[in-house]
Formats: structure tokens, C-alpha cells, sequence
């Protein structure tokens, strides 16, 4: 599937993983690695950009989530989470969640985010990621 895709989103996928391996001090993500945690479904993607940049194109699977709203996202409920994101609310304990953006800026700031907010990535070889 990742393999096939062409155009914008693969394109960002390149971009993702490239800004990620790129930024000095933070959780980083290869594109091999990328590839294999979404193709074992292991990794969630949470694209933080505004709501128009997102319309304009994303990586298929990513949930967007402007920064601007992403704390009082993840502090919701879960039934209130899913209701308005039409998503699961990504657990404490869970692994492998990437957020990314245009530059790598807001996404470094969802990561902190939901880091002080007790999203921990906590497993074996897993992190908080983040990227593009």
C-alpha cells in the first residue's frame, strides 16, 4: 500500500521521515520504520496543521487535529473525542503516535504537548514521535 502511493502523500511520507531523522534532540522516525508501523497498523498519525492545510492534502490515514485544539482534544472524554473526531481517543499507554505538520514546529510542540499530558508512548523500543 505505502509503496504504491504517489503523488502528495507520498511525497509528505518522504517529507515526514526525512524532517524527522533531521531534527537534533527529539523522537525521531525513519521512512522504513514509518512504513512498517503503518503497515502493521502499530502507528497512529495525527496531522496537527490548520484545518485548510489539511483539506489540501494529508497522508491517508492521518487524523487531523490543528495544534491549537489539540490539548482540550486530548484531555476529552472518549465518547466526546470520538463524537467530534470520528476516531478513537489514543490512550495514555499508547505507542507509536506520530504527529507532524508542515515544517516540523507544531509538531514538535503536539508532541510536548501530549507528553505533559501523560501520553508517554511507553513499550518496549517506543516513543512519542514526531515529524514532518
Amino acid at each position: 500500500m505505502l509503496q504504491a502511493m504517489r503523488g502528495r502523500a507520498g511525497a509528505a511520507l518522504r517529507r515526514l521521515a526525512v524532517a524527522a531523522r533531521t531534527m537534533a534532540g527529539a523522537p525521531t522516525v525513519s521512512l522504513p520504520e514509518l512504513r512498517s508501523l503503518l503497515a502493521s497498523g502499530r502507528a497512529r498519525l495525527f496531522d496537527v496543521r490548520s484545518r485548510e492545510e489539511a483539506a489540501a492534502g494529508t497522508i491517508p490515514g492521518a487524523l487531523n487535529i490543528p495544534v491549537s485544539e489539540l490539548e482540550s482534544a486530548l484531555q476529552m472524554e472518549p465518547a466526546a473525542f470520538q463524537a467530534l473526531y470520528s476516531a478513537e481517543k489514543p490512550k495514555l499507554e499508547d505507542e507509536h503516535l506520530i504527529f507532524f505538520c508542515q515544517m516540523g514546529k507544531r509538531g514538535l510542540q503536539a508532541m510536548q504537548l501530549a507528553r505533559s499530558l501523560g501520553y508517554t508512548g511507553y513499550g518496549e523500543g517506543s516513543q512519542l514521535r514526531w515529524g514532518l
